[in-house]
């Protein structure tokens, strides 16, 4: 599914402003952004909703349940967000891909609480807005691939970005505060962009060959090409994936 097909018919499912699902969800976060996880019970909520303890229960199941709805409410603002910036023909990807991991790690900054909620989110709730926010990612990776960009495999690039800017932000949070430099966040941006990226899009003599190409291809391959069938277009992006992953080396 394309990524602004994913991210429209998740916003087309979330609850109205004027819900009483969306009012504790609401209450919740505030809650949970002023006093921590503590602060997040179900009669402390229930009284910030203006509502009675047993709707929560009939709504959400049970505090986990809400604290899923919580992280869904996180990922929809985050999505909201970077939906607002995505470019979807970008001039310089690798300046797109910086200004992609940044917002991460600002939300993550700023909002310590939710985003450690996000993170921790497994369950049915969050997973809608989160596999929409992966979409975009994924977006961005292939077009690094297409370009001639990518250093390494597609997936690899993508666990590299999201790792990094999760690290980042967990590592800011456990500084102390007056021992937390900036220049952090800027050299483990760098340190992904260098990770995942060329520093020209043409492919350097000692990389040549069909592992840079097999990355390229597979990049630019459609999801619904007509001319091969569903098994032809699986069959080429695994041997795609084999070319890329092993260096395009002739079998000896």
């Amino acid at each position: 599914m394309e990524p602004d097909l994913r991210y429209h018919r998740f916003m087309a499912t979330r609850d109205s402003t004027d819900s009483p699902r969306r009012r504790i969800v609401e209450a919740a976060v505030e809650l949970l952004e002023n006093g921590g996880p503590d602060a997040v019970s179900t009669r402390a909520v229930a009284a910030a909703a203006g509502m009675q303890p047993p709707a929560i229960y009939r709504l959400f199941g049970d505090k986990e349940g809400l604290l899923e709805a919580v992280a869904e409410h996180g990922y929809a603002r985050f999505l909201e967000k970077k939906r607002e910036q995505l470019d979807p023909a970008p001039q310089d990807p690798v300046e797109e891909l910086r200004r992609g991991w940044d917002m991460v790690v600002e939300f993550g900054v700023s909002r310590p609480e939710l985003f450690a909620v996000m993170n921790r989110a497994t369950g049915r709730g969050s997973d809608a807005a989160h596999r929409a926010g992966l979409e975009i990612l994924h977006g961005r990776v292939r077009r690094l691939a297409a370009g001639g960009w990518l250093r390494v495999d597609e997936e690899l690039a993508a666990q590299i970005i999201q790792a990094t800017g999760q690290g980042a932000v967990t590592t800011w949070h456990s500084t102390p505060a007056d021992r937390r430099d900036p220049a952090l966040l800027t050299v483990l941006r760098e340190s992904m962009v260098a990770a995942v990226t060329r520093a020209e899009p043409a492919v350097p003599a000692a990389e040549s060959g069909p592992a840079a190409a097999a990355r390229a291809l597979r990049a630019a391959l459609p999801d619904d090409a007509d001319v091969l069938s569903d098994a032809e277009q699986r069959l080429l992006r695994e041997w795609l994936t084999r070319l890329a992953a092993d260096g395009g080396r002739p079998p000896t």
